[in-house]
């Protein structure tokens, strides 16, 4: 099985108990998390009030043996050009940290774990948000 990188709002749903994102990560061998993602979800953390709370979590997370952590290096910066350039030939723009997430995922093989419909504009990139379209 391919390796698994959890958007920003995946990592939100698993906080809330969704159970399509569950069910992914309960199967997934390799978690992969952006250091994008986690800066999003830091200033989240530090945007509300559990900030703290939020943090030890995201940490605890972050230290399963299952999870690891992508690095951002030349090679990722040249498929976020290969994603944006594609993108704007389109016409169809998405924010820029989720073409850094999408970079990642296509230089290490990653299925994107996200609600984030836009994902799916990006030629080559897997995206699933059930255990459905994972296994597909």
């Amino acid at each position: 099985m391919r390796p698994v990188l959890i958007d920003t709002n995946a990592f939100s749903a698993i906080k809330k108990g969704d159970a399509s994102i569950i069910e992914i990560l309960q199967i997934a061998e390799v978690i992969a998390m952006s250091p994008v993602v986690i800066g999003e979800l830091i200033f989240g953390f530090d945007n509300g009030s559990l900030s703290k709370q939020n943090r030890l979590e995201l940490q605890k997370f972050l230290e399963s043996p299952r999870v690891t952590i992508l690095p951002i290096l030349s090679e990722t910066a040249h498929y976020f050009s290969q994603v944006m350039l594609s993108l704007k030939k389109k016409g169809n723009p998405i924010p820029s940290n989720d073409v850094w997430i999408a970079a990642q995922a296509l230089e290490h093989g990653c299925v994107v774990c996200t609600y984030d419909k836009h994902f799916r504009a990006i030629e080559g990139l897997a995206v699933a948000s059930s255990l459905s379209e994972l296994i597909l």
